[in-house]
C-alpha cells in the first residue's frame, strides 16, 4: 500500500460524515489488488473503530457498517490473521464484526481459527472463535465440532452458551453422511447434560440445536424417539414436572415436530 495515502485514510475513518467513510472505503478499495497481507493489519485498526458506532444512535450510518463489513470481507483470506488478531479488541460491537467477516470469508478461516482456539485458552477469546466459526456456512466447519463439544461443557457460562448454539448452526451445514456416529453421540450427550443447565438460555439453546440434528437428517428413528421424551418431559406431557421458563417450553414445542 501506498504510505502516503495512510494519512488521507486516518482522516476519514475519524469521521462519522457518511461521504468522508466512503470516500475511505473507494481509496482502499483501489488499493486491494497490489496489497499484501503485511498491510492488512494497520488498514484494518483504521476500519474496525467503525464498528464502534451503535446503529441506534446514529440509524443513518447502518448502511455504512454493513458497507465496511462487505469491504472486509472483500480482502478475501489474505485478511483472515489480521481479523483473527481484531478479536481482541476488547469492543462488543466489533467482535461481533469482526466474527461475522470471518463467517462470510468461509472455510479457508476454519484451520487459523482452529489454531487460534487450540493457541489460547481464554475463555471469553474463545468464545469469539466459536462465534465466528458458525457464521462459516461450510460443511467443512465438522472439524470444529470436537472443540466445541469441549466448550459446551465449560465452566464458563458464556463459552457454554455460545458453544451449544454454535454446534446447532454447524449442524445445518454438515453432511448427515459425515457425521460419524461417535461423533453424532458426543452431541447428544453434551447437549442432552445442557438441558440441566441453571441458565435457562443455554437450556433453550440445547433443545434448538438438538431439534436439528432431528431436522437435518443427523439421528436414526430410535434417537428420535428418544429425544422426543426428552422434548415432552420439558413440557410436562410424561410426567408433572416441566421447565419453568417460558423460552425452554417454545424451543421444545418446536423441535417436537422433528422429532415425531
Amino acid at each position: 500500500m501506498q504510505e502516503s495515502i495512510l494519512p488521507r485514510l486516518e482522516k476519514l475513518f475519524a469521521s462519522t460524515n457518511p461521504a468522508d467513510l466512503r470516500e475511505g472505503f473507494e481509496l482502499i478499495k483501489q488499493e486491494i489488488d497490489t496489497m499484501g497481507s503485511e498491510h492488512a493489519q494497520p488498514l484494518l485498526e483504521m476500519l474496525t473503530p467503525i464498528f464502534y458506532i451503535d446503529p441506534l444512535d446514529l440509524p443513518e450510518l447502518l448502511p455504512i457498517l454493513n458497507e465496511a463489513l462487505s469491504l472486509i470481507v472483500g480482502f478475501g483470506t489474505k485478511v483472515i490473521p489480521a481479523l483473527i488478531q481484531q478479536l481482541d479488541t476488547g469492543d462488543l460491537k466489533a467482535q461481533m464484526a469482526v466474527a461475522h467477516a470471518l463467517g462470510r470469508i468461509g472455510s479457508d478461516a476454519i484451520a487459523p481459527l482452529l489454531a487460534e482456539y487450540q493457541a489460547k485458552p481464554d475463555a471469553a477469546h474463545r468464545t469469539f472463535v466459536l462465534y465466528a466459526l458458525s457464521k462459516i456456512k461450510s460443511p467443512q466447519i465438522i472439524q470444529a465440532v470436537p472443540y466445541t463439544l469441549e466448550s459446551a461443557k465449560s465452566p464458563d457460562l458464556e463459552l457454554r452458551d455460545t458453544a451449544t448454539r454454535s454446534l446447532g448452526k454447524y449442524i445445518e451445514v454438515i453432511n448427515p453422511a459425515e457425521l460419524s456416529e461417535t461423533l453424532c453421540q458426543q452431541c447428544i450427550d453434551v447437549l442432552s447434560t445442557n438441558l440441566s443447565d441453571p441458565k435457562s438460555d443455554i437450556r433453550a439453546k440445547a433443545v434448538r440445536s438438538l431439534g436439528k440434528l432431528a431436522k437435518y437428517g443427523h439421528l436414526t428413528p430410535d434417537r428420535c424417539a428418544q429425544l422426543k421424551q426428552k422434548f415432552q418431559r420439558i413440557l410436562g406431557k410424561e410426567d408433572f414436572e416441566w421447565d419453568r421458563a417460558y423460552i425452554v417450553r417454545k424451543q421444545a414445542e418446536e423441535a417436537l415436530q422433528y422429532v415425531e
